[in-house]
């Protein structure tokens, strides 16, 4: 494909790069997005295909119409497109379709209560909250540390799984932080579990659209026995997740969502569960959620995760060269691995709250980044160094602005020349910090809170 020789045209391939936005000035610039950790644009691609099923657009399963039965087909071959990207194997794992990362870690959570209610669940102190919340009051937990820089720290792993003596059941891991952008070993860290007779879930969704991911073969220690991922975070909208795993875990339990789709056969006094993945996948399917995922993925793979992990290395390093030598720039990384992690950077500048430098790079400059603490607010607090008595003072306390970070993050068709436009922002931020504080104080208590 003629994008993969040239990294630049990756820009030609997604949906409202030249989009004209309003500045504070009543000029017009084009806008630049450097908040795709949260969702990114879509494809051109993606959007195409959805026009062109459109008119092919029916019900899925059981309709015996010709439409249904294209729609049916598509829907179902998207479980090979799905396994054969992360490596999946199709007879041994149900690939099961949910809104998006965050509902597929709660149904896991719920699908493995059954079997794990006694067990230990180890989550770490670098994770979203959609992958520690879901598993709190239902197991007990406890939470493997990090380093100064926010590493996780594998020697803590190694001393949990021993201190539990194979109570543990289940290691669930960021595959890279949606904060610091830090890649976790994760075959290292199954290999580990596994031998302490654990099983792994690897929250993929900032990792699988940025680099290439494997979850190997099942008789390999190295194997990752769950994995979830989300369509938005990898060029694909309409809300669809993505939730892996062995189709023995689905077979144990009920839905967690009955109703139609799930079942053979219904009677008042009895009920047959179809087999899993239908059995996980209550309603009416997402249909362009399900197209639009498999169509990013095939275009992503045209590409090449390499090349698209290797260009947005490119576009990291460059930002963490420029950053470092703004005045008042607080980077919040390790310096001696940086090309172990995805294309994100958090940082602060001195002197002014996150939500003033988010809202003045939007309103004076037309770039867009994330400020707050990224649904991920113990290991904020962690990174800031606030303490457990510090952190209280924030609780029910609405009136004090919450400490926090400005988070920029990339896709593959960021270019250099906007990261250049942001560090000249930046740069005229930090030496102008008091005229800023001043016009933009008032956005303290606006914007803040996650």
């Amino acid at each position: 494909m003629e994008y993969i020789n040239s990294f630049y045209h990756f820009r030609d391939l997604v949906v409202g790069v030249d989009t004209n936005i309003p500045l504070t000035d009543q000029t017009y610039t084009t806008a630049i997005n450097f908040d795709n950790a949260a969702t990114t644009p879509p494809f051109n691609h993606v959007m195409n295909e959805i026009v062109k099923f459109s008119p092919w657009y029916s019900s899925i399963h059981r309709g015996a119409g010709y439409k249904s039965q294209v729609s049916s087909k598509l829907y179902d071959d998207a479980r090979n497109v799905i396994a054969e990207f992360v490596g999946a194997n199709i007879d041994h794992h149900s690939i099961i379709f949910v809104k998006n990362a965050t509902e597929a870690i709660n149904k896991l959570s719920n699908k493995l209560l059954p079997l794990y209610k006694d067990g230990v669940v180890l989550s770490t102190c670098m994770e979203h909250h959609s992958n520690d919340l879901p598993w709190r009051g239902k197991y007990k937990m406890d939470y493997i540390s990090i380093d100064k820089y926010g590493q996780l720290s594998m020697e803590d792993l190694k001393s949990k799984l021993v201190k539990y003596d194979g109570k543990v059941r289940l290691v669930t891991v960021t595959g890279a932080s949606n904060v610091t952008g830090y890649i976790n070993p994760i075959h290292k860290i199954a290999e580990l579990a596994h031998s302490h007779g654990s099983k792994i879930l690897v929250d993929g969704a900032q990792l699988v659209p940025h680099a290439p991911v494997d979850m190997k073969s099942f008789d390999s220690p190295e194997h990752i026995d769950y994995l979830v991922f989300s369509g938005h975070k990898m060029y694909a909208p309409f809300g669809t997740g993505v939730l892996i795993g062995p189709k023995a875990t689905f077979m144990k339990s009920p839905p967690d969502y009955p109703g139609g789709g799930t079942v053979k056969i219904v009677t008042h006094d009895h009920i047959e569960w179809l087999d899993p993945p239908e059995r996980e996948e209550a309603g009416t399917p997402n249909i362009m959620g399900v197209l639009a995922i498999t169509g990013a993925i095939k275009l992503l793979n045209e590409l090449g995760m390499h090349n698209i992990e290797n260009y947005e290395r490119m576009l990291t390093d460059h930002a963490i060269d420029s950053l470092q030598n703004i005045p008042y720039v607080e980077l919040y990384h390790n310096p001696i691995k940086r090309g172990e992690s995805v294309s994100i950077i958090p940082f602060n500048i001195k002197g002014l709250h996150h939500s003033i430098v988010a809202n003045i790079l939007s309103h004076e400059f037309g770039i867009a980044v994330r400020n707050g603490c990224f649904c991920a607010q113990p290991y904020i607090q962690r990174l800031l160094n606030i303490s457990p008595e510090d952190t209280k003072k924030y609780i029910g306390n609405s009136n004090l602005p919450i400490p926090g970070m400005v988070r920029i993050s990339f896709g593959i068709y960021n270019t250099i020349e906007e990261i250049n436009t942001l560090v000249k922002a930046l740069y005229h931020i930090s030496l102008n910090r008091k005229f800023y504080f001043e016009r933009y104080k008032k956005d303290l208590y606006s914007s803040f809170l996650n």
